[in-house]
C-alpha cells in the first residue's frame, strides 16, 4: 500500500461571521430591567406596556440566538489540489454536498460593488455557477478571493 503525502495547494474552511453577540443583548435587557423596574412599580399604568416590551425583547433575543445557532452549522470546505478542486458544502438540515472540479476547466468570477469591494465569488464551469462563501462578509470575501485566485493560477500552471 502506497501512502500519499501530498499537501493541497490551498485549503480553507469558510464559516459565517459571528458579529452579533448574544451576551450583549441579554446584559442590555437585564440592565434595562433593573433600571426600569422601579418606574414600572411606581407608575402602575406602565406595568402592562413595560412587561409587554420586555417580553418582546426577550422573545427577539431567543429568536436571534436560534438563528445564530443554525448559521453556525453552515460551512464550506474548499481544497485545491494540483489536479482537482473539491468544494464540500454543509448546510443546516441537509447532507454534506461534495463537488469536484478540474482546475483547468473552471473560471473564477468575482462580483464587485461600485467601490470595487468583492461581493460574490463564483466558480463557473460552462453555464453552471457555484458560489463560494455566500455567507462571508465583504472583507472576508475579498481576502478569500485573492488567496484562492493565486492558488488557482498556480494549479493551472502546475497541473
Amino acid at each position: 500500500m502506497q501512502v500519499t503525502t501530498t499537501t493541497p495547494l490551498f485549503a480553507a474552511t469558510l464559516r459565517p461571521e459571528h458579529s452579533l453577540r448574544m451576551a450583549g443583548g441579554w446584559i442590555a435587557l437585564t440592565l434595562a430591567g433593573i433600571v426600569g423596574t422601579p418606574f414600572l412599580l411606581a407608575i402602575p399604568a406602565f406595568l402592562l406596556p413595560g412587561l409587554l416590551a420586555f417580553g418582546i425583547a426577550a422573545g427577539s433575543l431567543v429568536v436571534l440566538g436560534l438563528r445564530q445557532a443554525r448559521r453556525k452549522r453552515t460551512s464550506q470546505q474548499v481544497t485545491l489540489w494540483p489536479d482537482q478542486l473539491e468544494v464540500a458544502t454543509q448546510l443546516p438540515g441537509a447532507e454534506k454536498q461534495l463537488q469536484r472540479f478540474n482546475p483547468k476547466q473552471i473560471r473564477l468570477r468575482l462580483e464587485r460593488d461600485q467601490f470595487e469591494r468583492t461581493t460574490g465569488v463564483f466558480l463557473r464551469l460552462g453555464t453552471d455557477e457555484t458560489e463560494l462563501g455566500s455567507f462571508l462578509s465583504a472583507t472576508d470575501k475579498g481576502s478569500f478571493a485573492r488567496a484562492f485566485g493565486a492558488a488557482l493560477r498556480q494549479a493551472r500552471r502546475t497541473g
